[in-house]
């Protein structure tokens, strides 16, 4: 390969699609990657960042590139990003005010900002460029990317939640990314933010104390999560038992158990589902039960649970409000095979209170509000005890 020059250097660390340095880039890439297949520190171990960026270097070196250092060390980080991570999003994910990053093809890369949505000027080199990075990606974990399986998930390294969907399912490579906060927020935080105001906290403080039994509802991306993890932070010395698919609640409490499903192989064995795990957990002596999120027929083991001594169990599901969130608990458990009467007094026994969860105008999370469930002829009786200002 011909020796590149500090300008076509720079032109490999930030490509633009469409002309001739994308080609140079291509070709670096492609090259380093050859010598990364031969070098002995990336090919004997665990190759993390820090081994990649050595292992680059030398490769970029080999290759006789020259440029100025700045440029260098940029190159050195794209490529190792590329190489060693996923691609061109690295550097979005390095804003930690980014929470969430779609992937519309090649060329269309949106991301969520301080809860506002917008398009970016990223791009990949092509939709085969996004295909690659996702199979990088997703090799080491064990997860299968490909035309006769279409669709993945996946947590990152970081814990950063991964879906990604192939042609023919979706005209383009599709991608979704939620980065899961290594801190949960304190209270003030939440304040601050406006999520959580004081006479809000107080009641769900309470709740959490008198070990009431909750649901968090809200659509996707409004802080359900986050909201759980802080309640699961105040239950002090309970022997709390976390089912999730993916491992978002990280150690909310002092004496927490996880336990998370399990895809099916390729050869489709080997799934262990919610519902299995609720079971599970029901032999561990748990003081409360937590579900990251239910979906499905796994509910009806919760609501038992829920009914049967386990008081100050807590879950999450979406819904627009708390009326919706009891009508999708009720069509859950009727999935189970629960008749509808017994479904509606499973609900409204089980649970103490909804948490509603949306956005403002400005994009910003909050708590919108907080509704007692209570035993009524028909079902649940939903009771609004606490409502956001602005609703």
């Amino acid at each position: 390969m011909a020796r590149p020059s500090a300008a076509t250097a720079d032109h490999a660390a930030t490509p633009a699609p469409g002309n001739s340095s994308t080609l140079d880039a291509r070709q670096l890439r492609s090259s380093v990657a050859r010598r990364l297949r031969d070098d002995v520190e990336v090919t004997s171990g665990r190759a993390d960042r820090t081994v990649l960026r050595r292992a680059v270097a030398r490769a970029l070196a080999a290759e006789g590139v020259v440029a100025a250092p700045e440029v260098w060390a940029r190159l050195v980080r794209d490529l190792v990003d590329d190489l060693g991570g996923l691609g061109p999003l690295e550097s979005l994910l390095r804003d930690p005010a980014v929470t969430d990053l779609m992937v519309n093809g090649h060329d269309e890369v949106h991301v969520e900002r301080d809860g506002v949505l917008v398009r970016t000027a990223l791009t990949f080199d092509d939709d085969e460029h996004v295909v690659r990075v996702l199979s990088r990606a997703l090799g080491p974990l064990g997860v299968r990317l490909d035309r006769s399986h279409p669709f993945a998930d996946a947590v990152l390294p970081g814990g950063i939640r991964l879906h990604a969907i192939l042609p023919p399912l979706v005209d383009r490579p599709t991608v979704t990314l939620r980065r899961v906060p290594a801190v949960v927020p304190s209270w003030e935080d939440l304040a601050a933010a406006g999520s959580v105001p004081p006479a809000c906290r107080e009641l769900l403080l309470a709740a959490v104390r008198d070990r009431r039994n909750l649901a968090v509802c809200g659509r996707a991306g409004v802080g359900k999560t986050t909201l759980l993890a802080r309640l699961l932070s105040e239950v002090g010395e309970d022997r709390v038992v976390v089912i999730e698919d993916a491992p978002e609640l990280r150690q909310p409490s002092p004496h927490t158990v996880h336990l998370r499903t399990r895809a099916a192989s390729a050869e489709g064995i080997g799934q262990v589902d919610i519902a299995a795990l609720l079971r599970n957990s029901l032999r561990m002596r748990p003081d409360r039960l937590v579900v990251g999120e239910v979906r499905g027929p796994e509910v009806a083991d919760l609501l038992q649970a829920m009914n049967t001594g386990h008081d100050g169990s807590m879950t999450t599901v979406h819904a627009n409000g708390a009326p919706e969130a009891i009508v999708r608990l009720e069509g859950m458990a009727l999935l189970a095979g629960v008749p509808l009467a017994a479904a509606r007094a499973q609900v409204a026994t089980a649970l103490d209170l909804v948490v509603a969860l949306d956005r403002d105008r400005q994009g910003r999370r909050r708590v919108a509000a907080i509704t007692r469930v209570d035993l009524g002829p028909d079902g649940a009786i939903s009771t609004e005890v606490w409502a956001c200002e602005q609703r």
